[in-house]
């Protein structure tokens, strides 16, 4: 729907058309895409990317659409990960309407990143490839032992 909806607010634009370009300004970093209109959906996609001790990416850039503003169970899953979200939007949500002034979501996320268009999903990702790899707790990762 991006590009089509509300381009006023939302830019013309399609994801489709912004990708290519995200993923040649950082060619380094494999960035998946995945767009759903369903809370589930979005949920087992959260944890299959970046759930427990083995998460399968090193961050996720979140756009939640109007979930942000209705969901503790993203908020709830969000938690539950390993790797870090930054919360995205293309608009300036404190501009607009007051029920998309609060978040359910941003409480959960490491960073909130909204309204520099689709700018705003380079800006996590920059934001992102700065974010310290975390070290494993002895009971996360291996156990360390001495004979010594």
């Amino acid at each position: 729907m991006l590009g089509q909806r509300e381009p006023g607010i939302y830019g013309k634009s399609s994801f489709e058309d912004y990708l290519p370009k995200l993923r040649q300004q950082y060619p380094d970093v494999q960035i998946d895409y995945y767009q759903s209109n369903i809370e589930g959906e979005l949920i087992n996609k959260l944890q299959e990317a970046g759930f427990l001790n083995d998460p399968v990416c090193d961050g996720i850039v979140l756009n939640a659409g109007a979930y942000t503003h209705t969901s503790i169970a993203l908020q709830d899953c969000i938690r539950s990960l390993k790797s870090p979200v930054i919360e995205v939007h293309i608009s300036n949500v404190h501009q607009r309407e007051e029920f998309r002034h609060k978040s359910y979501i941003s409480c959960a996320c490491k960073g909130v990143i909204c309204g520099f268009g689709l700018d705003s999903y380079r800006l996590a990702v920059e934001a992102l490839t700065h974010l310290p790899t975390p070290t494993p707790s002895p009971r996360e990762g291996s156990l360390n032992s001495s004979n010594e």
